[in-house]
C-alpha cells in the first residue's frame, strides 16, 4: 500500500510540474485610447505601469492642461522631463530624415482644422493657413538642460504622431528590466513584441486593419511579428467634411499646411522600436507611395505595408523592404 501511495505522490508532482503556461494579461483605457499587455510573469505589474502612463501623460499629453507640453504651448514654462527630450530628440531626427515632412509643430494647423484640442478657427482660409505657417517647423524649436526654447511663441508642439509608440517602448523596456523575456504590448494598435506567445507556444500574431470608412473593425491581415515593432497610420477614420462633402485627413502637409493628397488610405511600419515606427507611419502617409517607396531604398531597416485606392476606387497593397507576409 505504502509503494503505490509513494507512485501516486510521484504522479502527482510530475502532472503538477506539466501544466500548461500561462500569461499575465493587462488592459484598460490610457491615452485617449485603449491598450492590452500580454506577458509570460507571474507578477502583477499593473499599478507599476499605470505610474508610467500617468508620467507620460504629464509629460506629452496636450489634452491635459496641466502637462510639460500643455503649459510650454502656453508659454507658462519650458521645463520638461526626460521623456520629453527623448521623443523630441527622435522627433528632430525623422524631422531631418523626412527634410521637413514629419513636423510635431504642424500641431498649430491641426488645431484650426478642428482635429487637436483646440478650439478650431472658423472659416478656415488660404490667407488664414499662410499666416500659422510662420509658426510651423521644428527647427524654430531647441532644447538644453532641460529646457526648451521655442523661436515663435505661437508654435504648438503635438508629439500625438509619436507619443503612443514611445508609451509602447517605455512599457517593453520595463518589463525587459524585470527579465521578462516574452511579451506583446499594444497602444491604440501601436505593438511591440518579444519572444513568443507561451500559452500558444507560437510567434505572437498581430492584425492589420482593414480601412473601413463607416467606423466598423475588421482585419485586413495577420501577420507575426518577431522582436519587433509595428505601428499604423490611416486616414479613414479620423477626418472631417465640409460643407461641400469634401473629406479631409488628419494628416497634414507640413509644407503647405493643407490635407495631404494621397490616395493612401493605412501605412503600417515595422522597425526596432515602436516611437520611430509611429512617426514613421504618419510620414509615410503623407509622402505618397512613390516618394515612400525612394525613400526605403535607402532606409533598409524600415518595413512598410500600405494599403491604398488605386484609380477604380478598389483597394490594393504593397509590401515594401520584405514586411511579413501573411
Amino acid at each position: 500500500m505504502k509503494k503505490y501511495l509513494g507512485l501516486l505522490l510521484i504522479a502527482t508532482v510530475f502532472f503538477a510540474c506539466k501544466q500548461e503556461p500561462i500569461n499575465t494579461k493587462l488592459s484598460g483605457a490610457v491615452f485617449g485610447t485603449s491598450y492590452s499587455i500580454i506577458y509570460d510573469a507571474e507578477t502583477n505589474y499593473q499599478k507599476q505601469i499605470d505610474s508610467l502612463y500617468y508620467v507620460i501623460n504629464k509629460s506629452m499629453s496636450t489634452y491635459q492642461t496641466n502637462s510639460d507640453i500643455s503649459k510650454l504651448n502656453r508659454n507658462e514654462s519650458n521645463s520638461v522631463d526626460t521623456h520629453f527630450e527623448k521623443v523630441l530628440a527622435t522627433s528632430k531626427q525623422i524631422y531631418k530624415e523626412t527634410e521637413g515632412v514629419f513636423d510635431p509643430t504642424i500641431g498649430t494647423i491641426v488645431n484650426a482644422l478642428g482635429f487637436g484640442p483646440e478650439k478650431r478657427i472658423e472659416r478656415l482660409d488660404s490667407l488664414k493657413i499662410d499666416s500659422l505657417m510662420q509658426f510651423v517647423g521644428l527647427d524654430k524649436v531647441r532644447i538644453a538642460d532641460g529646457t526648451v526654447i521655442k523661436k515663435h511663441k505661437n508654435t504648438f508642439i503635438d508629439f500625438n504622431a509619436i507619443a503612443k509608440g514611445y508609451g509602447v517602448d517605455v512599457i517593453a523596456d520595463f518589463l525587459e528590466s524585470k527579465k521578462v523575456n516574452n511579451y506583446l504590448v499594444e497602444i491604440g494598435g501601436e505593438i511591440r513584441s518579444k519572444g513568443i506567445n507561451i500559452e500558444r507556444n507560437s510567434a505572437w500574431t498581430v492584425g492589420i486593419d482593414k480601412p473601413n470608412f463607416e467606423g466598423t473593425q475588421s482585419v485586413l491581415e495577420a501577420i507575426s511579428l518577431h522582436e519587433a515593432a509595428m505601428a499604423t497610420s490611416g486616414t479613414y477614420r479620423k477626418f472631417k467634411i465640409d460643407e461641400n462633402g469634401n473629406r479631409y485627413a488628419h494628416i497634414l502637409d507640413a509644407k503647405t499646411g493643407y490635407p495631404s493628397k494621397s490616395n493612401i488610405l493605412s501605412v503600417s511600419v515595422i522597425t526596432s522600436n515602436c516611437m520611430t515606427a509611429d512617426a514613421y507611419a504618419t510620414a509615410f502617409q503623407a509622402m505618397g507611395i512613390d516618394k515612400t517607396k525612394h525613400f526605403l531604398k535607402r532606409h533598409p531597416e524600415l518595413k512598410a505595408f500600405i494599403i491604398f485606392e488605386n484609380n477604380k476606387q478598389e483597394l490594393e497593397t504593397l509590401n515594401l523592404n520584405g514586411f511579413p507576409e501573411a
